[in-house]
């Protein structure tokens, strides 16, 4: 018989302390919905759901980029569809003017309009922008190319789309000489020759169209294909991270 150390009490202690301890685990594992709390809990399962949740957010804010350039997109296409309606009526005031009924009057009057149109065409150009990114030319003030737009769309800095320079103003769609009509008057003849002009300047404005159509289509696509990830990847985390109520609560009773 030992007097001095009462083993059964400390037995019986560190049986009770053991049991607090797994109580307390559990406790805080169903309070906070995970069973990796702390990087004791899981220390291998911790370092892999944090590299999956890190994931998912540099996913997201790829998801984000790409929702960005397709507003921007957007922007670009509707602005060159005006400045299309606006060529069409050109082309159609050419050949109003290139017929016997109408009479040099007439024809002064459809050169102004003429000049007028192109000059809100070069007004678009010089206003569509994005965030102050200039999409029609190089910059409010300037008339030359605009520049290529990269964008981020996924998590690797190689995830990269691409858009094309553009320049859809009268000087980018060669509607220079249309534009110096004024010098010598609007002739039947002059109307008949400059038709190819517009024609061919429809076809460079639909080629502008064209390429930034191609890439929002393409941006769309990797969005989609980024969402799906995301949440695959988050399920993934959610299985080594998120604790299961029913096993937790049948450890804790």
């Amino acid at each position: 018989m030992r007097i001095n150390t009462n083993v059964s009490s400390l037995t019986a202690q560190e049986a009770a302390k053991n049991t607090n301890s797994s109580i307390s685990s559990s406790l805080e594992k169903l309070s906070t919905g995970l069973k990796i709390n702390k990087a004791s809990d899981d220390a291998s399962g911790l370092a892999i759901a944090d590299k999956l949740r890190t994931q998912v957010t540099s996913i997201n804010q790829g998801v984000a980029n790409g929702n960005s350039a397709i507003t921007l997109l957007q922007i670009a296409d509707k602005s060159m569809a005006e400045q299309s309606k606006i060529l069409d009526t050109v082309k159609s005031k050419l050949i109003q003017a290139n017929t016997a009924t109408t009479s040099s009057d007439g024809r002064e009057s459809i050169r102004k309009d003429i000049t007028k149109l192109l000059e809100q065409l070069d007004n678009i150009a010089q206003q569509t922008n994005y965030n102050s990114t200039y999409l029609l030319q190089e910059s409010a003030t300037a008339s030359g190319v605009s520049v290529a737009l990269n964008f981020q769309v996924g998590e690797k800095s190689s995830d990269i789309i691409s858009m094309g320079s553009v320049q859809a103003n009268t000087t980018g769609l060669a509607l220079t000489s249309i534009n110096a009509l004024g010098a010598n008057g609007l002739t039947s003849a002059l109307a008949a020759s400059e038709q190819a002009t517009v024609d061919t300047a429809i076809t460079t404005l639909n080629g502008y169209r064209g390429d930034i159509g191609s890439t929002q289509n393409q941006v769309e696509s990797a969005v989609r294909n980024l969402m799906t990830q995301a949440t695959n990847i988050k399920a993934a985390e959610s299985v080594i991270r998120d604790v299961d109520y029913a096993e937790e609560s049948a450890n804790f009773n």
